[in-house]
Parts: structure tokens; C-alpha cells; sequence
């Protein structure tokens, strides 16, 4: 807890910003005038009860404007209105100051998140985590209003509280309220602190539940593919069951933390009545202390039924601020050196120098791979799947540091530099394109956010996109969808390709780029690849051969280690595994053909079949 308030302090009490800090200093004078207020205000009360019972003994050291009873009863109003006042200016003071808080942790926050590594993201829970971002920054307000707002205040009054009543009717009194007080917190404490429990375990069935709906509908076509909706529901369903049973729990347990609060309050409450009216009957108390004793209970027990319910929000406020602390405290798996100078490129060549990497000491994925691609040229890595195809482009981002080895842009190790300037000098085509739920111009000036719309529309020409687009009734502003499911696989990797051609960058990588296309839709595609790739240092990673026939070098890898490297014609005469792979695609696909021959035939006969005679 107190590591978390720690944490927080510093965004209330922010470095810079002299404005919030002032506020801070003001609303804390308000909160103590207000509660100076509070605890006066029943005096007016008992001054005024005196006077219509004809007691002025305890006033006549009052002004004489205020010994009147009517007097007095306006200046109890008027004392109550001014307290009301102070603390609205005081919450008002302070809006700022909670709100910056969010804001900027909320902005860290998620900063913080996009500069972790691949490996989180790749284990994460989007749902989860979202949930987890979410609470955090409610939590910070929940602190906000009441640690400071409502704990602090409740706190003075409790002292100024003591103090009268131990001043001014002795010692049994104030010993009869302690108790009450303390009773009255330890039984709000325990009880808070089971249902915390309970809450957390309400809390955790939310976040299942928000994880399962997220995953299921990000992959709608799939359940639908498989018809899995019922199983989908129910696995939905269970994890709502548990939170039910959860929220039932915290509403029952709510109602007899409140039985309990009750009990206790009225006891203490009850007896300090008993002993004023006794004291009223023998004379030394007058009608208006035995209406001030009962004024400063009822006043004080506003703050006690509330303190119950602003416990148990500060610890969950706290839990889930915890939550995002911890994200903040993890560690970037991938970091800048400290000065680490920019990327220079020139020309813009590559090379691996005896790189060694795995995700897990127990399962090495690359061993030893080394090779070059010379500026302007272009090198295709293929093999078998779990080779490490993919893994050499992971690492040509720097998404993760090898380790062992070197990885070289122009002579410089991508390790020594910052991460953000070797991205920028690398273009990528994924296999997988996913796409921004906005419009087309969005997704292809992603690529470069300060690219005009002549450059945007240049771009989609030459990834021989911009004719698809013009027929769109919104055409550059049509929306694509949630990671663009709007378009078809050839057009999302078109505007794929335009994004990287706004981008420009010196170094290209192809990962797979074609693989989950058809081969009519593969040959468009794989000439706006070309003119993509011309001139520029171009690293493809490839599943279908046939597609790299023309670079430069192949290097074949299997199991983490290159076998075999050379051009397509010598790795052919050579008659090894790339040899093979050659054989078995070629055939592959000569079947393919065959049976889509077939097909057309049979499509053919019927027709024949079904002509009239003498047509």
C-alpha cells in the first residue's frame, strides 16, 4: 500500500507544474477551514437551544448580535452553507490535480506498454490488460477523492471531535466516543477486508470474462467457421457465473457490514445520550449541551458510515493501481544503450555475423546463421517450417537482442544503436497484413503520418491499388474494418505495399509476403513487389519458391543453421533440400492446375449437356 501511495505521490504533487501545486496548498487551507467549521456548527445549535430554553448563561461571553435565538439559528444555517462552500471549493481545487494525475500515468502507461518487448505482447491478454489499464486509472481517482478528499478530513474531525469532548464535558466522555470510534473502525477494517477478498474474486472473473468476449469476437470468423458459437457462449457464461456468485456475495456481506456499523454506532451513541440526560435532570448540563452532544454524534457519524465504504474503495483503489504500477515496473526486454547514437545509413547493406538466438534456453532457434546481403541486392531465405524464416526478420527489427553474434547495417551493430532509427531505415510486408480500423488513406499514410494526399494517392498507384480504390463510393475514406476484414487478402497487401512505399525506406523485407494468397492474385502482387524492391536492399522470406527465382542469392535454411546457399539454378543442380522443396511444389502445383482443368471441363459438359438441340 504504501509503495503504491509512494508511486502515486509524485503526479500530486507534480515536479514543473507550479499551477497544480498551488492548488494542492489551497485546497488543503479549505479542508481545514471547512472541518474547523464542521465541528463549530453544532455550537451554534446548543447556543440557540439555551436561548429559547432560557439558559443564556453559556452565551453571554456571544456579541450581543448573536445572543438572540433567531439570530443564532440563522448564523447555524449560514455556519453550515459556508462549510458546504469550503468543500466544493476545496473538491473543485483538486479536479485538476486528479485529473493531471490520470492523464499523465494513463499516458505512461501507455507509452510504457509499446515499448515492451514482442515476447510480452505476444503472451499477453489483450482484455486482460486493457481491464487492468482501465481500473488503474479509476483507481488513481478513487485515491484521489478518497485518501485526500475524504480520509484526511474525516481524520480532523475526528480529533477536533476528542478534543471538545474532552475539554468540555471530561474525560468519560471522550472515553465513551474513543471506544466507539475504534470499535466502530476495527469492525469496518475486518469486515472490509473479506470483502475485499471477495471483490478481488469478482474482480478476476470480470477480467476473464471481458478476456474470453474480446478473444472470441477478434476472432469471429473463425468461430464461426468451426460453428463454435454455443461452446463460445458457455465458456462466456461460466466465467459470468463466477462473477455472480462473487457480486451476490459482496452485496450480502455489504448488508451486514452496514447491520454492524449500525449496532455498534448506536450503542456508544445511546449511551453518551444516557449520561447527557442525566446530567440535564441533576443540572449541570443544560438543555443545550444534551442537544450539541447529539448534534456532534449525528455530524460525526456522516463521516463513520462513510468510512467503511472509503476504506474498502482505497484498497481496491489501491489493488488496481497496484495492477498498473506492476506493468510499469516491467522491464523492456529490449533496450537503448545509454547515448546511443542514430542509425547512419548509406547504402544500406546487411549482414549476420555468427548470430546464435532463442526464445527459451531449451529450444535454440537460430545456430550460428551467418550471411550478407550486399546494398541494392537481393537475398530470399527459405526452408522448412520452424527453420527460423521468420525469426531473422524479428531480429533484423531488433524486436529482440541475440545472443551471441552481431547483426550489421552498414558496418554498424544494431545493438549500439537506437531501436527507433534501425525501424525507420527497414520497410516491411507481412504475411499477415493487419490493418487500423480507420479508412485506406489512414492505413497507407501510416507508412509516413506526414505524407500529402498527392503522395498517398502516388503510392496506391504504384502498388496498383488506386483503381480498386477510386471504385469505392468513399473511395481513400472508405473504412476497412476491424483489422481490415473489409478487404480482400490481395487488397489488404496492396495497401500494405503503398504504406511501405510512402515510407521509403533504403532496407525492404518481404516476410511471406504472398504465401496466403492465391496464384492469380500472387503474380499482381508479386510485381508491385518488384518495383517496390528495385534498387533497394531487399531481404525476402519466402514459402513459395517461385516467387524469388530471380534473387540475387537463396539461402536455405533447416533446423536454425543455413544448408545450402546460391542461385536458384545452382541450388537446382545441386540437388539438395532446396532441390526437393523445388520438386514437391512444382508438383503440388502442377495438381493444382490439373484439377482446376477438371473442373472447368465438367463445367463445360453440363453446359453441353443442358444446351437445346440445335443451338
Amino acid at each position: 500500500m504504501w509503495r503504491t501511495l509512494k508511486s502515486l505521490w509524485p503526479y500530486m504533487w507534480p515536479e514543473g507544474r507550479p499551477d497544480l501545486r498551488t492548488r494542492v496548498v489551497w485546497a488543503s487551507v479549505y479542508l481545514v477551514l471547512a472541518k474547523l467549521l464542521t465541528v463549530g456548527i453544532p455550537y451554534f445549535f446548543k447556543w440557540a437551544t439555551d436561548a429559547l430554553d432560557g439558559a443564556h448563561t453559556a452565551q453571554q461571553w456571544l456579541p450581543l448580535i448573536l445572543t438572540g435565538a433567531v439570530t443564532l439559528v440563522v448564523a447555524y444555517n449560514v455556519a453550515r452553507i459556508v462549510s458546504v462552500a469550503l468543500n466544493q471549493l476545496r473538491d473543485s481545487l483538486f479536479a485538476s490535480v486528479g485529473q493531471h494525475a490520470v492523464r499523465v500515468l494513463a499516458f505512461k502507461t501507455f507509452v510504457h506498454m509499446h515499448q515492451l518487448s514482442l515476447r510480452f505482447h505476444l503472451e499477453r491478454r489483450t482484455g486482460g490488460l486493457s481491464r487492468i489499464i482501465e481500473r488503474g486509472t479509476k483507481g488513481i481517482e478513487t485515491i484521489v477523492r478518497f485518501t485526500i478528499l475524504n480520509s484526511v478530513p474525516t481524520l480532523l474531525e475526528f480529533a477536533l471531535t476528542a478534543a471538545i469532548f474532552g475539554f468540555s464535558y471530561g474525560w468519560r466522555y471522550l472515553a465513551v466516543v474513543a471506544v466507539t470510534v475504534f470499535a466502530y473502525g476495527w469492525f469496518t477494517i475486518k469486515a472490509s477486508d473479506w470483502r475485499i477478498a471477495i471483490r478481488r474474486e469478482m474482480n478476476d472473473s470480470d477480467t476473464e470474462a471481458n478476456t474470453k468476449a474480446i478473444d472470441s469476437l477478434l476472432n469471429f470468423e473463425t468461430v464461426k467457421y468451426f460453428g463454435n458459437e454455443t461452446m463460445e457462449a458457455e465458456r462466456f457464461d461460466r466465467s459470468m457465473a463466477r462473477y455472480e456468485k462473487a457480486a451476490t456475495q459482496t452485496w450480502t456481506s455489504l448488508g451486514w457490514l452496514n447491520f454492524g456499523q449500525g449496532v455498534i454506532f448506536s450503542a456508544g451513541m445511546g449511551l453518551t445520550m444516557v449520561m447527557s440526560a442525566m446530567e440535564v435532570r441533576a443540572g449541570t448540563q443544560t438543555l443545550g449541551d444534551f442537544v450539541f452532544i447529539n448534534a456532534m454524534l449525528m455530524q460525526l457519524s456522516v463521516p463513520l458510515n462513510f468510512i467503511g465504504f472509503v476504506y474498502r474503495e482505497i484498497r481496491q483503489g489501491l489493488t488496481d493501481m497496484e495492477e498498473m504500477f506492476r506493468l510499469l515496473r516491467i522491464r523492456e526486454e529490449v533496450r537503448d544503450r545509454e547515448g546511443a547514437p542514430d542509425l547512419t545509413v548509406g547504402q544500406g547493406s546487411i549482414r549476420f555475423e555468427d548470430v546464435h538466438f532463442s526464445y527459451d534456453a531449451d529450444r535454440p532457434i537460430l545456430k550460428g546463421v551467418s550471411f550478407e546481403v550486399p546494398a541494392g541486392k537481393s537475398v530470399a531465405i527459405v526452408g522448412p517450417s520452424g527453420a527460423g524464416k521468420s525469426t531473422i526478420s524479428r531480429l533484423l527489427f531488433r524486436f529482440y537482442d541475440v545472443q551471441s553474434g552481431r547483426i550489421m547495417i552498414d558496418g554498424q551493430d544494431i545493438a549500439t544503436v537506437r531501436q527507433a532509427s534501425v525501424r525507420a531505415a527497414i520497410g516491411i510486408v507481412p504475411q499477415d497484413t493487419v490493418l487500423f480500423n480507420d479508412t485506406i488513406a489512414y492505413n497507407i499514410r501510416y507508412g509516413r503520418t506526414e505524407a500529402a494526399e498527392d503522395e498517398v494517392r502516388r503510392a496506391a498507384a504504384l502498388a496498383q491499388v488506386a483503381t480498386f480504390i477510386e471504385t469505392l463510393p468513399e473511395g481513400y475514406d472508405t473504412m476497412v474494418g476491424e483489422r481490415g476484414l473489409k478487404l480482400s487478402g490481395g487488397e489488404k497487401q496492396r495497401v500494405a505495399i503503398a504504406r511501405t512505399i510512402l515510407k521509403s525506406p533504403p532496407i525492404l523485407v518481404l516476410d511471406e509476403a504472398t504465401s496466403a494468397l492465391d496464384t492469380h492474385t500472387e503474380q499482381e502482387i508479386q510485381s508491385a513487389l518488384q518495383l517496390v524492391s528495385r534498387q533497394r536492399t531487399t531481404l525476402t522470406i519466402a514459402h513459395r519458391l517461385s516467387t524469388i527465382v530471380d534473387a540475387d542469392e537463396i539461402i536455405v535454411l533447416r533446423a536454425g543453421t543455413i544448408v545450402e546457399r546460391g542461385s536458384h539454378r545452382a541450388l537446382l543442380a545441386a540437388g539438395g533440400l532446396y532441390a526437393e522443396m523445388w520438386t514437391m511444389q512444382r508438383e503440388a502445383s502442377e495438381a493444382e492446375e490439373a484439377l482446376r482443368r477438371a473442373r472447368e471441363a465438367d463445367a463445360l459438359g453440363v453446359i453441353e449437356r443442358r444446351r437445346p438441340a440445335g443451338v
